[in-house]
C-alpha cells in the first residue's frame, strides 16, 4: 500500500484502501478516485479504453454508496488522430452513465497513447471495505448479461446495453447504503472475484470462507476463467445474515445474479471451499495483500 511510504496524520479521517477517498463534507461525503490504464490496453483498444475511463470510475463511486458528479481526463497521444477514438469512447460512456466530462489535460506530442481518468462523486451514507464484521455473509452480485471481449478476460455487460437500465442497476448500491441493509462493499476489479473479496477482508481485518461453486456465473462458463475475469458490473458485499435475503432480492429484481458465496470470521485467513474440500488461499497474518488493512497501518 502506498500509505506505507507516505506520511499520515494520526487524526486522518480519510481511510486509504477503499475504492474512493471518502472526504467528510457536511451531512455526507465527497468521493474522489482515479484510474490509470496500461499503455498496451490503450494502444490496442483505444475506444474501449476511453469507455472504461468513465465506466470503471463510475463503478468505484457506486461501490462506496455514492453517485457520480463529474470526471476529468488526462490523455497523451502521438497526434490528434490517435487521441480521437479514446475521446469518443469517453464521450459515449459519459452519455451512457449520465456523467459529464468537465475538463482535463492533453498532450498530442507523446510517443504513445496514455490515459488516466479521475472522478468526483458524493454519498449520503458510505459502503466501505473497512466496515465488514465477523459472522456476516459474503455476497457476489454480477451482471451475467454480457460477453467476453475476446481474447481478454473483460466481461462486458455495458456496451450495447440500455443506458437507463445500467444507471438504475447501479442505483442499488446507494440504496443499500442509505437504507442500512449493507455497510461493506467493493467493486470487482482486475483482482477477480476472489482477489477483490480478499482485499475487502484485509481492509476489515477479517478472514473468511468462499464457496467457489456458489459464485454466480453464466451457464457453461469455465470456473477458472470466470474467477479471473473483470466484470463491467460486479460487486462483493459483506452483509448481516438478517439482511442477506433482502439484498439479494434487490439485485435479482433488476435481473442481476446475486448469491451468498461465503462467510466472514476473525481468522484473517481466506479459505476456498469446493464440495467437501477446503484450502487456505491467503493468510493475512503472514503476508499482507495491499498493506491497507488496519493491523498493518496501525504500525505505520
Amino acid at each position: 500500500c502506498i500509505t506505507m511510504s507516505a506520511q499520515r496524520g494520526n487524526d486522518s479521517a480519510v481511510a486509504v484502501g477503499d475504492d474512493c477517498a471518502a472526504i467528510p463534507d457536511g451531512d455526507g461525503f465527497l468521493l474522489l478516485a482515479s484510474e490509470g490504464y496500461l499503455n498496451d490496453f490503450v494502444a490496442s483498444q483505444p475506444w474501449f479504453a476511453g469507455y472504461c475511463g468513465v465506466m470503471v470510475n463510475v463503478s468505484d463511486i457506486y461501490a462506496m454508496g455514492g453517485r457520480p458528479i463529474a470526471v476529468v481526463d488526462a490523455i497523451w497521444s502521438d497526434g490528434a488522430g490517435q487521441a480521437k477514438p479514446i475521446l469518443e469512447g469517453l464521450a459515449t460512456a459519459a452519455q451512457v452513465y449520465g456523467v459529464p466530462v468537465v475538463g482535463g489535460h492533453s498532450n498530442l506530442r507523446n510517443d504513445r497513447p496514455q490515459l488516466s481518468v479521475a472522478i468526483l462523486g458524493r454519498a449520503k451514507k458510505l459502503l466501505s471495505s473497512f466496515a465488514a464484521k465477523p459472522g456476516q455473509q459474503l455476497l457476489a452480485a454480477i451482471d451475467l448479461r454480457g460477453h467476453f471481449r475476446e481474447p481478454y478476460l473483460w466481461w462486458d455487460a455495458s456496451t450495447g446495453a440500455p443506458p437507463e437500465r445500467l444507471r438504475q442497476d447501479l442505483e442499488i448500491l446507494p440504496t443499500l447504503a442509505e437504507t442500512g441493509l449493507c455497510a461493506a462493499a467493493k467493486d470487482i476489479s482486475n483482482a477477480g472475484i476472489v482477489g477483490t473479496q480478499l482485499m475487502l477482508l484485509e481492509c476489515s481485518d477479517l478472514g473468511g470462507v468462499i464457496d467457489l461453486e456458489a459464485i454466480p456465473r453464466p451457464e457453461g462458463m469455465d470456473l477458472e476463467r470466470w474467477l479471473r475475469c473483470f466484470p463491467s458490473f460486479g460487486f462483493v458485499l459483506s452483509v448481516d445474515t438478517d439482511n442477506s435475503d433482502a439484498v439479494i432480492e434487490l439485485f435479482c429484481q433488476r435481473g442481476i445474479a446475486c448469491a451468498a458465496i461465503g462467510t466472514t470470521d476473525a481468522s484473517r485467513q481466506l479459505r476456498l471451499a469446493r464440495g467437501d474440500e477446503q484450502q487456505l488461499l491467503w493468510d493475512l497474518n503472514e503476508q499482507p495483500l495491499t498493506g491497507c488493512g488496519p493491523t498493518l497501518l496501525s504500525e505505520v
